[in-house]
């Protein structure tokens, strides 16, 4: 797929088949990822990819519940906020480097437009700082072998779609604004 068409042709998955992506896909994916630009060249982020559907699950508990207490329009009970996608790509980044956060922030956009470009339906999702910072987030971070200098940065969910996507919405007339 021609990059620029796979940038404009992407689209968020909000229903996922159960159905897990074979390895090698998932590997290329990633490998896309830490190609993704950084500050300085310094590869602060980390991506754990999670295809163990005990910490899967033990993971959108943890956001859901954080989604619970952070806003007004709560989830309902039992929400799952990875929509059942069956892998998850926890994005991570080293806090010591001053640009941690936007390193992370390219990393999960790479990762979205590779797991189109692979076949792969995906979707952002938020709230992986709050996991991070949590005592629960913590300790699962660990298990994992995540030091505590990693701090959450964002999901990239991955998997095949339950149904058809949207077409993109029309772009807002002033996006771009050229000064000459």
């Amino acid at each position: 797929m021609e990059a620029l068409d796979c940038i404009r042709t992407r689209r968020s998955c909000r229903a996922f088949t159960d159905q897990m992506p074979p390895r090698e896909v998932l590997e290329r994916i990633c490998q896309a990822g830490t190609y993704a630009p950084t500050g300085h060249g310094k590869q602060s982020p980390l991506i754990v990819a999670i295809t163990n559907r005990t910490v899967r699950d033990r993971l959108s508990a943890l956001n859901a519940q954080i989604w619970s207490t952070l806003s007004a329009n709560r989830p309902a009970e039992g929400f799952d906020p990875f929509y059942g996608a069956p892998v998850v790509l926890w994005v991570l980044a080293d806090a010591r480097v001053t640009t941690h956060m936007y390193d992370g922030c390219s990393v999960v956009t790479t990762l979205l437009d590779a797991a189109h470009a692979c076949g792969l339906a995906s979707c952002w999702v938020h709230r992986a700082k709050e996991e991070s910072e949590s005592p629960e987030g913590r300790a699962l971070l660990r298990e994992l072998g995540v030091d505590d200098h990693y701090v959450g940065v964002d999901h990239v969910i991955l998997g095949y779609p339950a149904k058809e996507l949207p077409p993109a919405m029309p772009r807002k007339a002033d996006y771009v604004r050229w000064v000459e």
